[in-house]
């Protein structure tokens, strides 16, 4: 079948497998879950537009990844396409487990066309919503799907039981070849063309040509409770989502539980995750849900608004819809307000275990750069850097580099701060905007604490920047706009309980502080989430050292890693 195949085997009747394998076994009450994901080109048509598109099992959006908190999840994926490919499992911490993390060429290299790779990893400590995609070129516009990790059998959610739950997940169209566009974007040495459409689960909806039948919908009784899974799964864009005529409570981040509340409109950045209850109790009708971006810089994007139907039972498809009021495009005070009301759950049940003493202090500045470029139009290329470096892709996996101590694939010289202070969100600077080239990571000392600062610049022009961390979840404990103040703004942190989550937004010409607890040994990536930043340079990878514990050290590589 084109579907997803996913088979669930009690550990008893597999622990004797296991066991031969020479697996450690695992808890009674977990299970394994296997899935085969074919990576397969189809032919896909949106926007009167059909085009051949790379996706997982022929499905678009990719099957939905179910698991239990406590599961053993083995994912083989086979590459039928001609594109080389790697999944990344978002948000999943991968504990010692960097090799089922996915980043191609910082934990594997990508498997080839015609080879096979099983990612393995145990689900612990997390429940929630998080989703997987194609980490390696702009492959991820069509490759991508939803993960759905229950808690433990018999744990309730901390919130009201939903009668029903869906998926949300948010996404881009390009009606031309998504990897030519970005091809001919970089010959010029310029962003690629924006996208033609948004869509939801992968439709976008009946404000579109040709787009009737490419609409979701979802049916809902009256008096029923909801809970949507939101994901956002665009490349290069920081979405709204709205429901016509009914409110939302937030109840969960990036798979961990928030102190809920209520709201007209979320916003969500690409590889963010929200959770929220909708309650049915509105008068029978058809109601748009609406996705569109949210950009406060002058900068060009997709500006069309996407949309799905939520439907009561009984109302004729001829009733025509009502549209949601999303937020301006550029409404700022609406994010900032948005993104001050989210709070962790911080019950007993589930503690925000904040980093109180902080061991190490880094502080990043996040910028745009202009580099000589022979090949390029202009004779120059956009780029983008951290600390003013503008990170190198290895020919190697990273982790293998460091696992093996390989010399020449990285330096662990990162600096913990730019090279030269000055005034970050002044006026635009637009001269000295070169950038230095190097593949330079950051030591972190195992089970220390880190606090990272990081701050938007106006090189060139100010803008958001939303940043995921690999292999943790972090703790954000402060936002400001203009300069960060190391004297004054720590005053204002937030160490009782703040977002807990895997990506977060840097506002607009502003900065965020973050805080984790280096207890992750390996290699693990921390980029921008705009496809477009990450391609420019907006990217680096931590060196989690190992511990002296027994079970504080990289697991051994599995013997089917993909060869570089």
């Amino acid at each position: 079948m084109a579907m997803a195949l996913a088979t669930t085997f009690s550990s008893r009747s597999f622990f004797f497998l296991l066991c031969l394998l020479g697996f450690v076994s695992i808890p009674a009450d977990a299970a394994v879950k296997t899935y085969q994901f074919d990576i397969q080109v189809k032919n896909v048509s949106r926007l009167c537009h059909a085009k051949p598109i790379v996706t997982v099992n022929g499905m678009f959006p990719g099957p939905t990844v179910y698991a239990r908190e406590g599961d053993r999840v083995l994912i083989n994926v086979t590459n039928f396409a001609h594109y080389n490919m790697s999944i990344h499992w978002h948000g999943l911490k991968q504990f010692r487990n960097g090799w089922a993390d996915g980043p191609a060429y910082i934990t594997q290299c990508p498997i080839q066309s015609g080879h096979s790779y099983t990612y393995d990893f145990n689900v612990t400590g997390q429940r929630g919503t998080l989703w997987w995609h194609a980490h390696i070129f702009w492959l991820r516009a069509t490759v991508y799907g939803a993960i759905v990790i229950m808690p433990k059998q018999g744990t309730p959610f901390p919130f009201p039981q939903p009668y029903r739950e869906t998926n949300i997940i948010l996404g881009e169209w390009w009606n031309n070849d998504v990897e030519e566009i970005v091809k001919q974007g970089n010959k010029l040495g310029l962003p690629p063309n924006a996208s033609d459409a948004h869509t939801i689960n992968g439709k976008p909806g009946p404000l579109f040509p040709c787009s009737e039948k490419h609409t979701f919908a979802m049916e809902v009784e009256q008096g029923k409770t909801y809970l949507l899974r939101i994901i956002n799964a665009a490349l290069n864009d920081e979405l709204f989502f709205a429901v016509a005529g009914h409110n939302m409570t937030v109840v969960e981040i990036d798979a961990v539980y928030t102190k809920p509340f209520t709201t007209q409109a979320i916003l969500v950045a690409p590889g963010q995750t929200t959770n929220v209850l909708v309650q049915a109790n509105q008068a029978a009708g058809r109601y748009f849900m609406g996705a569109r971006p949210f950009m406060d810089a002058p900068l060009t994007v997709d500006n069309k608004t996407a949309t799905a139907i939520l439907q009561y039972k009984g109302v004729p498809n001829t009733v025509l819809p009502i549209l949601p009021q999303l937020p301006l495009p550029n409404d700022t005070a609406f994010a900032l307000s948005y993104n001050a009301k989210l709070r962790s759950l911080n019950s007993p049940l589930y503690p925000a275990n904040v980093p109180l003493k902080v061991d190490r202090h880094l502080f990043y500045t996040v910028g745009l750069g202009i580099n000589q470029c022979a090949t390029c139009l202009n004779g120059t290329q956009l780029t983008a850097s951290l600390n003013n470096i503008t990170f190198v892709m290895p020919h190697i996996g990273l982790l293998q580099a460091h696992y093996f101590n390989i010399k020449g694939v990285f330096t662990a010289d990162f600096p913990d701060r730019p090279p030269k202070p000055f005034n970050y969100t002044g006026a635009p600077l637009t001269a000295n905007l070169g950038t230095t080239l190097g593949t330079r990571l950051s030591k972190i000392a195992f089970n220390s604490t880190v606090e990272l600062v990081l701050q938007d610049t106006n090189l060139l022009t100010v803008e958001s920047h939303p940043f995921h961390l690999h292999g943790y979840n972090f703790f954000v404990v402060g936002t400001g706009i203009g300069n960060f103040d190391p004297a004054k703004d720590p005053a204002k942190y937030n160490l009782v309980d703040p977002p807990e989550r895997n990506t977060v937004g840097v506002p607009t010409g502003g900065w965020t502080a973050i805080r984790f607890r280096a207890d992750n040994p390996g290699v693990w990536f921390m980029h921008c989430h705009l496809e477009l930043h990450t391609g420019w340079g907006l990217k680096t990878a931590f060196v989690v050292e190992n511990g002296k514990g027994p079970n504080q050290s990289i697991l051994p590589p599995p013997k089917d890693l993909p060869p570089c």
